[in-house]
């Protein structure tokens, strides 16, 4: 690891101004994805701007919507009684994340902003357009059993790795961020980007942005909610294909319902259109198939990750039928 320089940040403000003009420069927090990728050599800031002691850690609950701070700690999100109650699905999904260690660490803006873990991308002597665009990707034609089967390119194949993410798009949260133009507001759904032909670029932030807070819409996903991660072993894995199914059930018929998948694109993978079908079903195996089979439209594997075809739509009848059935 190269040397480095690292300065404390005390307000948005003066974090924004301090990474300053430096190419390189980087925020930190908790660091659980940062530092790994500076021992590997994927990243190299000549300066790092420590903002942990910005006030950026509260949950806040608002006239018609919870705001969390993007310093507020994963096992913070988890374990707080009302977000249990008013968003069980964002607490299950963090909750399935890493390991209870990495979650006292991680906060949510820096799970927002974690790479994906692509070995392709790990590895400085392999090809990879992410780490070093126009190099190749390594993964297409290679070992690619963790990878995407929607909304891949001919420069990346590679998937987002988070949790929380998959319920936040789920969710219809909203990014709120800081930067040296001022404050602006990005719909989760917009955040993080498809790889195309600049895969080097994992979202939508712009220069020098520092993530703010989430904020989450009051909703009627209370109750008929479930995340299901399907991975090697259960725990401290990521997950091979992950389902955040949200339902609002009146007397059997599906009312309002929010589906997202992890696991399968290079973002959270929102499910719209299996969500129009649902509305106004009753509820039943055979409408969760259908849903999971029109879901699956325009999927793709590349060899060793053929299997998530037939996994994904599985996955998601599994987690519509847990969430209905409380």
């Amino acid at each position: 690891m190269k040397n480095f320089q690292i300065i404390k940040a005390l307000s948005s403000k003066s974090a924004v101004t301090s990474i300053g003009k430096e190419s390189s420069a980087m925020f930190i927090a908790g660091g659980t994805n940062l530092v790994d990728l500076m021992k590997k050599n994927v990243v190299a800031p000549d300066k790092l701007v420590d903002i942990t002691a910005i006030d950026l850690k509260k949950i806040e609950f608002l006239t018609g919507k919870t705001t969390i701070g993007a310093l507020a700690k994963n096992s913070q999100v988890a374990e707080d009684s009302a977000i249990i109650e008013k968003h069980p699905l964002l607490a299950m999904a963090l909750s399935a994340g890493a390991s209870q260690q990495i979650r006292h660490m991680a906060t949510v803006g820096g799970n927002m902003l974690q790479r994906t873990r692509c070995s392709y991308f790990y590895n400085t002597d392999m090809p990879c357009n992410k780490r070093v665009p126009k190099s190749g990707c390594g993964a297409i034609g290679g070992s690619n059993r963790m990878h995407a089967i929607f909304g891949a390119s001919d420069s990346c194949i590679a998937v987002h790795p988070s949790d929380m993410c998959v319920a936040l798009a789920a969710l219809d949260a909203t990014v709120l961020v800081e930067g040296p133009k001022g404050k602006r507001e990005i719909k989760f759904t917009d955040f993080h980007r498809l790889p195309g032909n600049t895969p080097e670029k994992d979202n939508t932030l712009q220069n020098k942005e520092l993530i703010t807070s989430v904020e989450i819409p009051n909703n009627n996903f209370t109750k008929n909610v479930h995340y299901l991660k399907v991975r090697d072993r259960s725990s401290y894995a990521f997950a091979l294909i992950s389902v955040a199914a949200a339902l609002d059930i009146q007397n059997n018929t599906i009312n309002d319902v929010r589906l997202a998948m992890g696991g399968v694109a290079h973002k959270p993978w929102r499910l719209t259109e299996a969500e129009e079908f649902l509305k106004g079903k009753t509820v039943s195996e055979t409408i969760f198939r259908q849903a999971a089979d029109l879901a699956m439209k325009g999927a793709r594997g590349y060899g060793d990750n053929d299997f998530k075809l037939v996994l994904g739509p599985n996955a998601i009848v599994e987690a519509l039928t847990i969430a209905s059935s409380k």
